[in-house]
């Protein structure tokens, strides 16, 4: 990828996950029925709001007037304790099975994983600063 963070990366990674799970939901019924594809679904909707939370934190933690403390010290007390105790409650609860569980949690990361791949496959960054390159020549 570039050098520079796109900072709208999470962003596209976030909505793309959503998009997935709204696609999977008709074939999920279908297949599988009703709690496994609402396991998978409350999965991906927690790791969603996990990743929003770790992206506005390291955004107020990493800033160039330093860090927003307040800001970083309640999204620490909010994702931590409350939204890992939410995910042990959705295991812990029995009424989905571990494995469309795992399925939810883990939609993020393939996300994120098949766009890096993508992104190398076609050489899209290689391609981008050669273009950088020349609009900065002519």
């Amino acid at each position: 990828m570039t050098n520079a963070l796109e900072l709208d990366f999470i962003a596209r990674t976030l909505s793309t996950t959503g998009v997935l799970l709204l696609i999977f939901l008709p074939f999920g019924l279908y297949y599988w029925g009703l709690y496994p594809t609402l396991g998978v679904l409350s999965g991906g909707i927690w790791s969603i709001i996990n990743l929003y939370f770790l992206k506005v934190l390291v955004k107020a933690i990493v800033r160039s007037e330093g860090p927003d403390r307040v800001a970083a010290a309640v999204l620490l007390l909010v994702k931590f304790p409350l939204l890992y105790a939410a995910g042990y409650a959705l295991l812990a609860s029995g009424l989905f099975g571990p494995i469309p569980l795992l399925v939810g949690f883990t939609l993020p990361l393939l996300v994120i994983v098949l766009k890096v791949g993508g992104r190398v496959l076609i050489n899209a960054d290689s391609k981008s600063s050669e273009h950088k390159n020349l609009q900065g020549a002519l």
